[in-house]
């Protein structure tokens, strides 16, 4: 019995090419786009999306990555911005202007620092 492998490369093809922009496709609409290095010796880039979630009284962030995964981040008042809101790394935060830089292990985000009720927080 022969047989041939000419499918299930094509299958493998289509589906790696589907999955390249899967966290992308997946984002709420209106989601606001960010700069992310993701991994280590990452240059930052405009490649992140952020979703706006209410839970149980808590403003959560989801940032979507372009591979399909993402990362939450826990809106907190008293001057500390963004905690990490799952995970078990803590985040770095700095500010730098009007950004809020957080890097998260080898993954590194750039939030516009906003002060207001509806921002990131600073």
């Amino acid at each position: 019995m022969r047989c041939s492998y000419l499918p299930i490369m094509a299958m493998a093809a289509m589906l790696g090419g589907c999955s390249a922009d899967a966290g992308q496709r997946q984002a709420q609409e209106g989601a606001e786009r960010i700069e992310c290095a993701l991994g280590e010796g990452s240059d930052l880039a405009p490649d992140c999306l952020v979703e706006r979630r209410a839970k149980g009284g808590e403003r959560i962030l989801v940032v979507r990555h372009p591979d399909g995964g993402f990362r939450r981040f826990q809106q907190v008042d008293g001057g500390r911005g963004l905690i990490v809101a799952d995970g078990s790394d803590d985040a770095q935060r700095s500010l730098d202007g009007e950004m809020l830089d957080i890097t998260v292990g080898n993954d590194r985000y750039r939030f516009p620092a906003r002060t207001t009720a509806g921002g990131y927080g600073e």
